[in-house]
This record gives structure tokens, sequence and C-alpha cells, in this order.
């Protein structure tokens, strides 16, 4: 598979473009013209400056309006085409790619436009030029792929082909069968691969804004490229993203998340000319084996004062470090206060938070090649003598993932820790096992963070949800293992007093910003927390609870006394109650009852509207 993108997909100078796609692994470039027309240089330098880079310039685009037009409009095109060509000539590239037309004034007649393109594909014969011709999901006249293939084909030009654009395909509904029945190889010029969330708006404001890569999105791209490959294609895929997040994030970061997400796509597919005979699919994750705290000193009192009220204690310290180790149920929690580590200088940065969670992987050794083959970076973790060496990838903000075996014959902590004397007998509040873990990211991550989980470990990514918090909307995605074990919910705002940007500003970055206990009474692990480190749940949501689920005096009653929230669906009922904000991360304590697979989003907005008056005080 070869790989390219378009220049308008990231942000920055030509040069940056180009640097970043070198250095994501790109094999080629289209160039945006926007991007030629404002590069101070001549076209042979861009060309000069691709070839040093290792990087084929496949195309030039975009040209508008080609077909259809009245006189003079349509000896103007043509004018205009020959200087492009030159253009062209100039850049290396034997493609030029032009969209549907989107002018009122311009003629429906297909005869007429056949006859438009076949005379300018005629100049392109002359200069060895290929011409691409795409159908905009807002054309005038033509807006769906089996439109702009039917015309296409009327011209039967050897120079003139069809561009096959995901997103202006699926956007519009459009089947794979034109695709799959009906397109030979040959007459493919171009195909440019995009992704999006599902949503319904306008289509002009949908592509400007809300493309993204392929995986990170709900359209069916892999569908696509399984049909391509069994049509036997094997040119350049490459991306085509208007997003306005990718063009305010660093170039190199998106360049290589653009890059993780063609080779996930290519993973996803097989072709005859390949030697797997099945997708690769990511090993599963059957748990979280820990979280890790960074602290210093006492600097991490108030966060340790939380964690007892909720049945936690230290139950072993580390052989050789100065690492001490929570455990309540099958929860481990890890206080890192070691001044040569990954969490001192996660806690220099960020102050008391967490620096580090690990997975059970049904195949570590699997799982590290994935990464390397998704561009994840690994982290060289330092083992002492006789010490667990724990593999570990960088994850979301500067966090980490470490993995370890599901079926390890010892736990970690079997190894690497002595137990405390005295205190095994403890039993905690009841609290069993990690339920989710809320990470805030910033607009910018969102799409990679989701996409991480998704690609690396396989999880499923929920549909979005908007969350209305009483400064603005916050947008929120979950990461789920296959058999829901691990949840991990994403959040991220656009709004700059939101909580979602409260917690960012205030741990100076992506990270943990919620951890949620799962349980077997709810109402026993309230007893031990003081009511001052209980989030405030206000009267007014009780009478509004008892109103709507019809429950009993007596149960309001109870939830009020623990400012414990409730939440009913035809599955099951939901219980949980929430900590203070401690170092900008806060627990959450939830019992499921039944099948109830939700987090109770319906109290969203009570609890941050809770949270931003706590804030306040």
């Amino acid at each position: 598979m070869k790989t390219a993108l378009a220049t308008v997909t990231l942000s920055g100078t030509l040069r940056e473009k180009f640097e970043a796609a070198a250095k994501a692994g790109f094999q080629g470039v289209e160039i945006f013209e926007n991007d030629l027309t404002q590069f101070d240089g001549s076209p042979k330098d861009v060309r000069r400056m691709a070839q040093d880079l290792g990087l084929e310039i496949i195309a030039l685009q975009p040209f508008r309006d080609m077909e259809g037009m009245p006189e003079p409009m349509r000896s103007q095109k043509a004018k205009m085409l020959q200087h492009k060509i030159d253009v062209a000539h100039e850049l290396g590239t034997n493609r030029l790619l032009f969209c549907s037309n989107v002018q009122p004034y311009s003629s429906a007649d297909r005869d007429v436009c056949a006859a438009d393109l076949f005379a300018l594909a005629e100049i392109a014969k002359k200069e060895g030029i290929m011409l691409g011709y795409e159908a905009l999901a807002w054309g005038y006249h033509i807006a769906d792929y089996h439109q702009a293939w039917d015309l296409v084909k009327r011209v039967d030009h050897p120079n003139l082909g069809i561009i096959l654009d995901t997103f202006h395909m699926f956007s519009r509904g459009n089947t794979l069968d034109v695709l799959r029945d009906d397109i030979p190889l040959n007459k493919i010029a171009l195909v440019q691969v995009a992704d999006a969330p599902s949503l319904q708006m306008d289509v002009l404001q949908y592509s400007r804004h809300f493309r993204c890569f392929p995986g990170q999105g709900d359209m069916p791209v892999v569908e696509f490229l399984q049909v391509l490959k069994d049509k036997g294609f094997d040119d350049y895929l490459s991306h085509e993203i208007f997003n306005d997040e990718f063009r305010s994030s660093s170039p190199l970061e998106k360049a290589i998340d653009g890059m993780r997400s063609l080779i996930w796509l290519d993973d996803q597919t097989v072709s005859k000319r390949e030697e797997k005979t099945a997708p690769i699919v990511a090993p599963q994750v059957s748990d979280v084996e820990f979280i890790e705290f960074a602290i210093e000193g006492e600097s991490g009192e108030a966060l340790t004062n939380t964690l007892a009220q909720l049945g936690f204690h230290e139950t072993h310290k580390h052989r050789s470090k100065n690492v001490s180790l929570m455990r309540q149920g099958n929860i481990n929690l890890i206080l890192n206060r070691e001044p040569k580590s990954q969490a001192h200088e996660h806690f220099q940065k960020h102050g008391v938070s967490v620096c580090a969670m690990a997975f059970a992987s049904e195949n570590v050794k699997a799982t590290l090649s994935l990464a390397e083959r998704y561009r994840v970076e690994r982290f060289d973790n330092q083992a002492g003598p006789g010490e667990l060496n724990i593999p570990a990838l960088r994850g979301i903000g500067d966090s980490l993932v470490y993995l370890v075996s599901a079926d390890a014959a010892v736990r970690f902590f079997e190894v690497d820790f002595k137990p405390i004397q005295g205190i095994q007998g403890e039993t905690g509040v009841g609290l069993t096992r990690f339920d989710h873990i809320g990470q805030t990211v910033s607009n910018t991550d969102f799409l990679s963070a989701t996409f991480f989980y998704k690609s690396l470990f396989g999880f499923d990514i929920d549909a979005s949800q908007d969350l209305p918090d009483i400064h603005g909307l916050v947008v929120s995605r979950t990461a789920l293992s296959k058999d829901k074990r691990v949840r991990i919910p994403l959040n991220m705002t656009n709004a700059r007093g939101a909580s979602a940007q409260r917690f960012i500003q205030k741990s100076k970055g992506s990270g943990v910003h919620q951890i949620a206990f799962a349980c077997e009474d709810v109402f026993a692990a309230a007893k031990n927390i003081d009511s001052e480190k209980q989030l405030p749940i206000p009267q007014n949501y009780y009478r509004d609870i008892e109103a709507r689920f019809g429950l009993s005096p007596d149960l309001i009653k109870k939830l009020q006394s623990h400012n414990i929230m409730y939440d009913k669906n035809d599955e099951g009922e939901f219980f949980h109650f929430y900590t203070e904000e401690v170092h900008g991360v806060f627990f959450e304590v939830v019992q499921r009852v039944g099948g109830y697979s939700r987090y109770g989003e319906a109290n969203a907005f009570v609890r941050l509207a809770s949270q931003a008056r706590q804030e306040k005080k």
C-alpha cells in the first residue's frame, strides 16, 4: 500500500507539512493549490524540496467548475488548464484533480458536460497528464459518485478518470455497489480516504470542519478499502482532511496520526497480494491492573486521606524504591514518590496526578509489536535487579500505559513489593474493581485519543454524547474493551469555562480526571465518607428522581443522606456517588444492578454544576 496526504490536512508552512509527512513515513503528497500559491518560491523549488525529503508529488488540486460552463467561461477554463499543466510539469506530477460544478448557472446536460471534459482530456493527453474528476457532495448537478462515474464513462477518454473520496461518497449515503460492480481499476484516477462522525447537518459545513482520519469516525471505510483490494487496487491511498483541530495542531503529531490510521485501515482488510489471510486483530485487554499516582513528600496527603475514607490502605512497600501500594478488592493504586522516575518527571510538570495505568493483556508481545507498527512510542523503564521490567507505552498526554500478562502466574506486587505487616486483615468498604476511568483531553487530541484505544487495544468506541455543563457543552466518547470490563470515557470541550477545560488547566494537560470504583453495596461504601469530602447534590435533584422514577420516600431519604445519585433503564438500576475533587482528580463509587451498562449520563449535568459550585468555594 502506498500512502499520501493532501497538504490541506496539516497545519504549518508547505515545508513544515512536507517535513511532517516525510517523518511520519508518507511516500507522497497532494499539493493543495492554496499551499502552492502562498509558497515563497517556484514550483521547481517545491519539487526539489519534496525530492530531498523522499516524497513524490502525486497530484495538484483542486480545480473547480470545469464542466458545463457558458462561454466565455468555457474557453477560459481550457486556457487555465494549460497554465496549470505547465505548473504540474514543474512540480513533477502527472495528475490534476477537479471537482463537480457547484454553480447554479452551469449546464445540467450530461452530453454538454461530457464534451467539455473530453476537450480538457485531449489537452491533458498531449501533455501526458491524467485528469481526475470528483463528485462534490454539494455539487449542483453531480453530487454522487455514481453520477460522476456516469459522466466519466460518457467521456470515455484514457486521460480522464474518477476520483473516489470516501467522505463525499458516504456523507451522501452512497453504497459501494457501483464501485464493486461497474468501475474498472484503470478508470480510478486517485483514492482519497477520510472519515467523519455520524452527524446530521449541512454537508458543506460537515465537510469543512468534521472530517477525520479513517477509524476516527463512523463511516464504512474498512468496507470501502476491502472492495478496492478485491478489485486488485495497489495505487496510493491519500488523506484529504478538512478539520479545524487538525489545522491548529502540531503537523508532525497529526501526520503520525494519519499514518497510523492508514496502517490500521490496511490491517483491517486483506487482498490476494498479501500473505495474511485475515485482518489483524489487536490482542484483547481483560482488565485494569493498576493506576499509578505521582506524588512527593506530603503533597499527596489530601489524596491519600480521601482514598482512606474509601476503604484503601497501604498494604505493600516497594522493595527498592520509594513507592507504596494501596489495595482493596482487585483494585491496585500505586503511590510513586521515587525521585529518579518517570513519576517524578510527571509530578514536576503536572503536580499530584495520575502518571500511568496498566492493562492486563492477553498477548503483551503482540501488543508491543502492534504499537511499533502504529508508531506508538515505547518507554524504557528502569528496573532494578530481580524486579519486573514491565513494558510501557506513551499514552494520552504525558502518561504511560503499562502492559502486564493477563495470565501471569504471579501479580506484579508479589514480585516487586513487600507486604506491610499488621494490615493484611483490612477489608475496606466493599469496593471490588475499577469500573471506569475518565480522561480529559484537549480538543486537538480528542480524535487521536479515541483512536489510540481503538487501534492498539481493539476497543470499541461509543457514539459521542453532549454533556451540558453550566459553562458550555462537554463532548464525551467511551472506549470499551470487547467484554466491556474496561471502560474509558474521554471528554473534551471547546468552552473555556467548562469542567473539562478546568481539569486540563489544573493538571497542565490531558490526563485522568475521574476514577470510578465498582462496589456491591453503595450505601455501605458511602458510610465512611465525611460529608465535607462528598460532592453535595442539591435537594431539587432528589425531588426530580422521586417524580420520574416513582421511588419510595425511604429510598429517597437514604440516597439524599449520602449524596447518592440514581438512574434506571430497561437493563437495570445504577447507584453512584462522587467525592470532592482532589488535585484535579475525583472518585466515583458505583453499584450496577441487573444488566445496567451505562454511566448515569442523565445525572451528568447535576454533577457538573455541583463541581462548578465547589470550584468557587
